[in-house]
């Protein structure tokens, strides 16, 4: 079982910044809007993978650190330039710059992280390292 930090002002911070984008997204929109990509995250016994939603996100417009067990995912999504004539009538999609970070476990390899980009989707695949294995020692009461 991982020991997860708790952040709890982190968790106002979202819900206030879900509220603000509630209430002004439609009425202040801009070219350089922050958005934050959906990810699911899960484990197996050798690796730890990160899948982030990143739509139309080409993989060239992506940067992938990883820095004192925090991974950080960041970028930018281009919105497309209006063809002549074409007037928009509703745009729903999320375009600007997007961060998201993850603390890591210390049980991973940090030299062998690598990343993946297909269809929209991307994989950050995190190997974990053998971790020395408790052995149960029976000890002689005396």
């Amino acid at each position: 079982m991982n020991i997860m930090r708790w952040e709890p002002l982190r968790e106002f911070d979202e819900l206030f910044n879900r509220y603000n984008f509630l209430t002004t997204r439609n009425m202040l929109r801009s070219d350089n809007e922050e958005w934050t990509p959906s990810a699911d995250i899960s484990e197996t016994d050798k690796e730890y993978l990160i899948k982030a939603v990143l739509p139309e996100v080409r993989r060239e417009d992506v940067k992938v650190e990883l820095e004192n067990g925090v991974l950080t995912i960041s970028g930018e999504r281009k919105q497309e330039k209006q063809a002549k004539g074409e007037n928009e009538i509703r745009i729903e999609s999320f375009y600007g710059n997007f961060s998201r970070s993850f603390a890591l476990p210390e049980n991973i390899d940090a030299k062998n992280v690598r990343a993946e980009s297909k269809d929209g989707v991307l994989k950050v695949h995190i190997p974990k390292t053998e971790t020395a294995k408790s052995k149960a020692i029976t000890i002689n009461v005396q």
